[in-house]
């Protein structure tokens, strides 16, 4: 019989929500928005207060084998791009429980998410400056020099392979810095802003464009406008390549439960793809 984990993933998130008030009473802050957990409860933040300053506090947790990667400080390793729209890490706070915690503080962006799911289910309504400045925003991460590793190239092709055939014809990906995670859920309006920065670093070029193409799937409409902006990326065989890349990697996330109603919209583009 499958195992019940409802109770058990009910405690977990009430630990995360005691981290997250231990982090607030290390920082001095007090708790003023509705706490949110991330994808897989693996973290937790909300909008805090100290004196007339507004920031946002964010705990993440994580089993100790696995901090040693990139993501564990890619919020505070991207305090080095200037000149974006995004949150800057103001301090850091790291505890042993059970897990390693890290609690960050961050300024706080006007506006509010696109989404609150990372896939887009219904059109809405961007002006073009948004979409500007989100083009902006990406050409400049593109161009930055950085040895944060996204994904590598073995890693990439194998994902591809592993997930449409050993067959298949990759091709040859071009790589640049990417911001690694450009959902929905991460984009802000409706003043232009862009979330968490867990996992930027090298990556295949034309894996945001790829990306946020796939999580629009399920409307037309944005799907394009997303290629109207970035048409030059999404049509070269490094885009192509990206796509499938893109893809591979989010069917893996549907085989754990992810978004199961972007399926078939997603295998309909590979089928274009490949």
């Amino acid at each position: 019989m499958p195992t019940d984990r409802s109770d058990a993933d009910a405690q977990f998130r009430q630990w995360m929500l005691e981290n997250l008030h231990r982090a607030a009473a290390h920082f001095s802050l007090v708790l003023v928005g509705e706490p949110r957990l991330g994808w897989m409860d693996r973290s937790i933040g909300a909008i805090a207060g100290r004196g007339e300053e507004a920031v946002w506090l964010r705990v993440v947790s994580e089993n100790k084998q696995w901090i040693g990667g990139d993501f564990w400080t890619g919020n505070s390793d991207a305090n080095v791009l200037s000149g974006l729209a995004k949150p800057r890490v103001l301090d850091v706070y790291e505890w042993e429980e059970h897990r390693q915690q890290r609690a960050e503080v961050l300024t706080l962006l006007p506006g509010s998410p696109c989404s609150r799911d990372d896939v887009l289910r219904e059109p809405i309504d961007l002006p073009d400056e948004w979409w500007t400045e989100l083009r902006r925003t990406l050409d400049e991460i593109a161009s930055t020099p950085t040895e944060r590793v996204n994904a590598d190239p073995e890693m990439v092709s194998g994902r591809i392979r592993q997930r449409f055939g050993e067959s298949t014809d990759v091709g040859v990906g071009e790589w640049e810095t990417v911001h690694g995670d450009l959902h929905w859920a991460n984009l802000m309006r409706p003043d232009f802003g862009l979330l968490d920065w867990e996992w930027w670093g090298r990556g295949p070029a034309g894996t945001d464009a790829a990306t946020l193409l796939s999580y629009s799937l399920l409307v037309p409409e944005m799907v394009a406008r997303v290629r109207s902006v970035f048409s030059d990326v999404l049509d070269s065989e490094a885009g192509r390549f990206a796509q499938l890349y893109v893809a591979a990697r989010l069917f893996r996330r549907m085989e754990k439960g992810d978004h199961p109603d972007l399926a078939l919209a997603l295998e309909a583009h590979t089928e274009t793809l490949l």
